[in-house]
């Protein structure tokens, strides 16, 4: 299961701000042209929208655009690949991008199609988090790395995030810059995002044993109950210009 498209992804501590931020980049407004690329369930889309936008939301996820059209059913959402974008040269002002680049084999094919349909002067932003970096407070520390690596190898591209400067360098754009914002998990109904740590680790010959797997996700339900969850999860947001 990819966790970044759970609904308790956009219930994240800081995540509507981050979107908030992620729009203020992009520079929107009434009239501005607007593609949220890998839309999902379509909150940006309606958010963006709210603001003036011209937006369209293009997915492969047809389950997920298909909840995107029962929430914004006025909304412009196509079933597209991010690496080949129904849109003309130079045909748009904005392109955002969140969770979506460590989901392709080969991101840097996705920003040479933002900077293709970007319009000069139009914004481009990304959003994500790099699969390397789950902090998660356990008793056993050394199965925690496992895990999280173990996860980490199952994603196209699991450090995209942390080259979102390099990726929009490459793709020609200017003007970049960077932040991190970070997510803490403490409340118990973030739970399942750890516990699914477990429930995906790769049985394979050279794995921990089952019983200690499933004694590490035993130890976060008990922390769960008692007060005592703790994770980190850093979010990286970039965003440039296209000349």
């Amino acid at each position: 299961m990819d966790n970044s498209r759970s609904p308790l992804v956009e219930r994240l501590p800081g995540a509507a701000e981050l979107r908030r931020t992620g729009y203020e980049l992009l520079r929107t407004g009434p009239g501005r042209t607007v593609l949220d690329a890998g839309c999902g369930t379509g909150t940006a889309v309606a958010e963006l929208a709210a603001l003036g936008a011209r937006v369209t939301g293009v997915d492969l996820d047809g389950a997920a655009l298909a909840e995107a059209r029962r929430r914004v059913p006025e909304a412009d959402l196509r079933r597209a690949d991010a690496r080949a974008l129904p849109f003309p040269d130079a045909s748009l002002h904005g392109y955002r991008a969140d969770k979506v680049l460590h989901t392709l084999d080969e991101p840097d094919a996705a920003l040479r199609e933002a900077r293709r349909v970007l319009a000069p002067g139009g914004r481009a932003v990304l959003v994500g988090q790099d699969w390397d970096t789950f902090v998660i407070d356990s008793a056993d520390p050394g199965l925690t790395r496992w895990l999280v690596r173990a996860r980490a190898d199952a994603v196209p591209s699991p450090r995209a995030a942390r080259a979102h400067r390099r990726l929009l360098a490459n793709a020609g754009f200017e003007e970049i810059t960077s932040q991190v914002r970070t997510a803490e998990l403490t409340d118990p109904v973030f739970l399942p995002l750890l516990t699914g740590l477990a429930a995906a680790a790769p049985r394979t010959p050279d794995a921990p044993d089952a019983a200690r797997i499933e004694a590490w996700a035993d130890e976060q339900r008990a922390r769960a109950r008692t007060g005592r969850l703790y994770a980190a999860v850093p979010f990286f947001l970039a965003a440039g210009t296209a000349p």
